[in-house]
């Protein structure tokens, strides 16, 4: 075997049927997961020691995959904040004839916030600091004026000593606090569990306050172990929230612009919202 083939064949490990050509810096790798833009494996970092999360990414078929991957790169290279999951390194082809796939190399994470919902029920104590955290990395966020789009569960990454960090910002947003942006936001972000109702409503343009809903619905699904509005399809979504929230005001109806939108949310009866008073936070989380 020659110099450079024992070079390349240290450089690369197949994991779940993907090759990683990481190496010789990555080595140990070990399966994590999986979703639709690439898999994610634990890998051991030979210079620091320290184990680390890298995700492979395979983007350049469909446009959209490229745009995403481009917006996470360019936002979490620039941010770097406690609870927000950084980049380490960056691997890629050294040309672009050569590239097919990206490497993201990011601090390993033992777990999230769903997976750790399914396994068990939170103390009061883990959902202030979990919830503090969230709030402390989306202050740094959208003072960035940056919305993140797409805040769950699986989405808030956790290891073993309950630090938190915001994840995926493939959906995420640079706005202009002094540009009108109606008609420029696209309609179709966040999941729909965590949607806010002027995202689904396709109301004039939408603010930073998309995230704070979603923060809200994690909010609730920590105290109850369960998803606040687990919607069937877009109307069942609808449904539930208007049940709790009531139907909207003339005002709020004004900002519709999406006449099938309006003209269903007048066909509604008029549902009375369940939110009668306000809770106070020694209520509702004693000390």
């Amino acid at each position: 075997m020659t110099t450079l083939e024992a070079q390349t064949r240290n450089a690369v490990e197949e994991v779940h049927g993907q090759v990683f050509e990481v190496g010789p810096r990555y080595v140990n790798l070990t399966y994590i997961g999986e979703g639709a833009y690439g898999m994610v494996v634990s890998a051991l970092d030979t210079e620091t020691r320290e184990r680390v999360a890298i995700k492979k990414i395979s983007p350049f078929e469909h446009q959209t995959f490229c745009q995403r991957t481009l917006r996470e790169i360019k936002i979490l290279t620039r941010f770097k904040h406690e609870n927000i999951i950084n980049i380490q390194e960056i691997i890629r082809a050294p040309s672009v004839e050569q590239m097919k796939d990206i490497y993201i190399v990011q601090c390993l994470m033992e777990t999230d916030l769903c997976k750790l919902l399914k396994t068990q029920k939170l103390s009061n104590d883990h959902i202030c600091y979990f919830l503090y955290q969230i709030l402390r990395g989306l202050k740094y966020i959208h003072s960035a004026n940056v919305i993140h789009r797409d805040l769950k569960p699986s989405n808030l990454l956790l290891n073993t000593t309950c630090d938190l960090k915001i994840c995926d910002f493939g959906l995420a947003r640079v706005t202009d606090p002094q540009h009108d942006h109606t008609g420029f936001l696209t309609e179709y972000v966040a999941t729909r569990w965590y949607r806010a109702p002027e995202i689904m409503l396709n109301s004039k343009g939408y603010t930073k306050s998309i995230d704070v809903w979603s923060v809200g619905c994690i909010l609730a699904e920590m105290l109850n172990n369960r998803p606040l509005f687990p919607g069937k399809h877009y109307l069942d979504q609808l449904n539930l929230i208007l049940a709790v929230i009531g139907s909207p005001s003339q005002e709020d109806l004004q900002c519709i612009f999406n006449e099938k939108a309006r003209s269903y949310l007048l066909s509604l009866p008029i549902k009375i919202s369940q939110l009668v008073s306000t809770v106070s936070w020694p209520v509702l989380l004693p000390l």
